[in-house]
């Protein structure tokens, strides 16, 4: 009877211990609304005397709207909040077309910069560079924009022309660029080939709906032309849908493996994504090249093929986005683009602001001016045409040929791959 006692006497002390703890977290949010409720007062308050003694009177949609645009820049680079006009871009450029120059951009260091110039656009041809720092705009300071501002300024109408005013990474001086706006088509797959030694190469600009789709049937096109063995390029790639990078990492992996975790403030932002079947490019010796402007996506393919020793990551450091941005649509059209979590490699590594380190570093290097180059540019148009019907064969060795150091590089690497392959399956 005594234990009995002593277990009822300790059942009551732990339901006051967690009452006193359940009216402690009740206190603790009421104070929070309270002081939330004071700051507010001191916002209607200011909004009270724009509206009654400002020179004009002002609309209110305009305050409103520009008290959320404060708000959200407060918080991070990546948080914006879209008034109607906005959104509809957002969701125009999600779906791969749109008007502007074709570049990403972010605030990085309180300055305008460039993600990434996306391929064969304006901004590309122009010769822009990731890293490159925006500091004019038609020569306007762009000292304390937005993205939402930036974005605005750099899009228009197909045709139209504006000036940017760079400060390059490494270099003192300014440099001038007037580019022309115009239709940016986004197409993920820019280049689908087999190289030497049946080597395939891959280059993805993006990742949008169609995305894996698309990496798919090109793969599987190159399967039929023999392929045996793969180069992912995501240099430069700013990365896009979250959903759509986990659908092209498992082309690459087992059924059930990791892809990538997030973690938000509250539960349900917390998810792990795994691979749903077994890719059809799982096997294939595989090497994938990055470089500073790979971003966001990008990285959640890349940090998945590392951390399961799925394939070589060869190149420079990416650019290190690991946040997550959720769209919230409100009543009147409008949105707010909210971070709402961060994203974690299936080892569990945060990336953000850090990058993933390849395990093969190789710098870039400009190939070389090609021999003869300033002949050819006083040749007659047709001479090279007619050049290429009389040796086809020496202009298609050529085509297969390496571009660039990094992607010589990844060929030499799954040469050798191929060979140690082979060697150890000799002596089995």
């Amino acid at each position: 009877m005594k234990r009995w006692g002593a277990m009822l006497i300790g059942a009551g002390c732990l339901f006051a211990a967690v009452t006193v703890a359940s009216g402690a977290l009740q206190a603790k949010r009421d104070a929070k609304e309270e002081s939330l409720y004071k700051e507010l007062e001191l916002f209607t308050d200011a909004l009270s005397i724009v509206q009654t003694d400002y020179v004009e009177e002002p609309q209110a949609k305009r305050l409103v709207y520009g008290a959320l645009k404060g708000m959200l820049a407060t918080l991070d680079p990546y948080s914006q909040f879209l008034d109607p006009d906005s959104y509809n871009e957002l969701k125009v450029d999600t779906e791969g077309q749109f008007g502007g120059l074709g570049i990403e951009i972010t605030i990085k260091d309180e300055l305008l910069t460039i993600i990434t110039p996306i391929d064969d656009t304006p901004a590309f041809q122009a010769g822009m560079k990731a890293g490159d720092r925006i500091v004019k705009i038609d020569g306007e300071l762009t000292r304390g924009i937005t993205l939402l501002e930036a974005v605005k300024k750099l899009r228009g109408k197909p045709g139209t022309s504006v000036a940017l005013t760079v400060l390059r990474e490494g270099e003192n001086e300014l440099k001038e660029f007037s580019v022309t706006r115009a239709i940016i088509k986004i197409q993920s797959v820019r280049e689908a080939r087999v190289l030497e030694d049946h080597i395939g190469y891959v280059r993805l600009s993006d990742f949008r709906e169609n995305t894996p789709q698309d990496l798919g049937e090109a793969i599987d096109r190159l399967k039929r032309e023999q392929m045996d063995s793969l180069i992912i390029d995501l240099r430069n790639n700013p990365g896009g849908l979250l959903d759509v990078a986990v659908s092209t990492a498992e082309l690459f992996l087992d059924r059930q493996q990791m892809i990538v975790s997030t973690k938000g403030r509250l539960k349900n932002q917390n998810f792990e994504f795994r691979s749903r079947r077994t890719g059809q490019a799982n096997g294939l010796p595989l090497v994938v090249l990055i470089n500073e402007g790979s971003a966001s996506a990008s990285e959640i393919v890349a940090g998945a093929i590392q951390d399961h020793r799925r394939g070589i990551i060869l190149g420079t450091k990416s650019h290190g986005k690991a946040s997550v941005q959720t769209i919230f649509p409100l009543k009147d059209g409008s949105a707010l683009r909210l971070t709402t979590s961060t994203y974690f490699t299936p080892a569990g590594r945060l990336i953000h602001e850090q990058g993933i380190a390849p395990d093969v570093v190789v710098p870039y290097e400009p190939p070389p001016e090609p021999k003869g180059s300033a002949e050819d540019k006083t040749r007659p148009p047709g001479e090279e045409i007619f050049e290429k019907l009389e040796h086809p064969g020496e202009n298609d060795q050529q085509a297969k040929r390496p571009p660039d150091n990094q992607l010589a590089r990844a060929v030499d690497l799954l040469k050798g791959i191929k060979v140690y392959q082979a060697a150890l399956k000799a002596t089995q």
